[in-house]
């Protein structure tokens, strides 16, 4: 797994949920990373929607995601990426 701090990644989950949010801490050999402001995708009448992953968490504090729960993750594509900068 590579990844770079800063950057905006879209996470698909061995569950199906699909999660977008800002790395703000990895290391290779980690079974963890960290991200913020982490936005899942929710389908609706109008399109794709972004909706808070975690409605009772303190949105001020990162998140923390094993790795052996993520199925793949890629790069956000721009406009996805200015939505969720837009919506955080």
């Amino acid at each position: 797994m590579s990844l770079e701090t800063g950057k905006v990644y879209t996470f698909k989950f061995n569950s199906g949920e699909e999660m977008i949010a800002k790395v703000s801490y990895f290391e290779t050999a980690s079974e963890y990373i960290k991200v913020d402001e982490p936005l899942s995708v929710a389908p609706s009448a109008q399109g794709v929607g972004l909706i808070p992953s975690l409605f009772t968490a303190d949105p001020d504090q990162s998140v923390t995601i094993n790795t052996n729960s993520i199925a793949m993750y890629a790069e956000s594509e721009d406009s996805v990426k200015m939505k969720y900068l837009e919506a955080t």
